[in-house]
């Protein structure tokens, strides 16, 4: 599917994860296609995708409930990971020339709590907004929400990132947060928006403050992000580079059973809902 907006061209795969699989902007391509992935299953590794009903790891795929504890499979061993959207066929409610609506139920891995989420992407000739809510729950249990770009990076040159946050979660040997949070070190810290060069991160940055800049040669790109979404993922692998805003701590349910505070988890009960934005701006560096 695709959308214009002047010159730039928006491609979305609802299909595969209701997700981005192409960015436009000065005729360059501004996400990592899946040609370019280090892998395909899962489905984790390319293109820009809704994290829903909750982002990052979920340590042993374990949720604590007032009624038990849910043991979901994990989908990335140890973890289960990304929530259930980003491998499921979204249903596509509306389209124009410049946006899409799209709808996924939320099911597989042993999720128990039902639930329907809905997103929609609108393009303009510098802009994307982002929307994205997420009710319908049949029982009550935790919800978070995110989306997970993966910017690519051109040659020659280097991306630089800016985030404004000056601590991280400290995490375990398989990157699921401990809920001790530290500061950055020299290295992690990206207030001033350095260029990544060869910074390979792979960090929870908490207490973030909006915009994050990814600032390519040609091009810099603002990420706008609620105050609910401050928590911030960076992953800068060598093929990529991933910023995401998103609503609550990975491992959020079994850190805030352990009574860790801050965490961002919501509980929705039937009927609740929870809904955030996000807007993406780009002009010529």
């Amino acid at each position: 599917m695709e959308l214009k907006s002047a010159d730039v061209v928006l491609r979305i795969d609802p299909e595969d994860g209701g997700r981005i699989v192409s960015l436009l902007v000065g005729g360059v391509e501004r996400i990592l296609p899946k040609a370019r992935a280090r892998a395909t299953t899962p489905p984790l590794y390319w293109g820009s995708y809704p994290m829903v009903p909750w982002p990052g790891r979920l340590a042993q795929g374990r949720i604590p409930t007032d009624a038990g504890e849910v043991r979901l499979e994990p989908n990335l061993p140890p973890s289960a990971i990304h929530g259930l959207g980003f491998d499921k066929p979204w249903e596509v409610l509306e389209r124009t020339d410049t946006a899409v609506t799209m709808a996924c139920d939320m099911s597989g891995l042993g999720w128990p709590f039902g639930g329907r989420a809905r997103q929609t992407l609108q393009l303009g000739s510098s802009s994307l907004d982002l929307e994205m809510e997420l009710g319908e729950y049949t029982r009550a249990g935790p919800a978070g929400l995110g989306w997970h770009p993966w910017f690519a990076r051109m040659e020659p040159g280097d991306v630089a990132l800016r985030v404004d946050a000056r601590e991280v979660l400290v995490v375990d040997a398989d990157l699921v947060p401990t809920g001790e949070t530290r500061r950055v070190t020299a290295s992690e810290d990206l207030r001033s928006g350095p260029p990544l060069v060869d910074r390979r991160l792979d960090h929870v940055y908490v207490g973030a403050k909006s915009p994050a800049v990814v600032r390519w040669p040609d091009l810099a790109l603002r990420i706008e992000f609620e105050q609910d979404m401050n928590t911030v993922v960076v992953h800068t692998p060598v093929e990529g580079v991933c910023v995401e805003p998103q609503t609550m701590w990975p491992n959020a349910p079994l850190l805030a059973a352990r009574g860790v505070s801050g965490t961002g988890l919501r509980t929705l009960a039937p009927g609740e809902s929870l809904r955030v934005s996000e807007r993406w701006t780009w002009r010529a560096a």
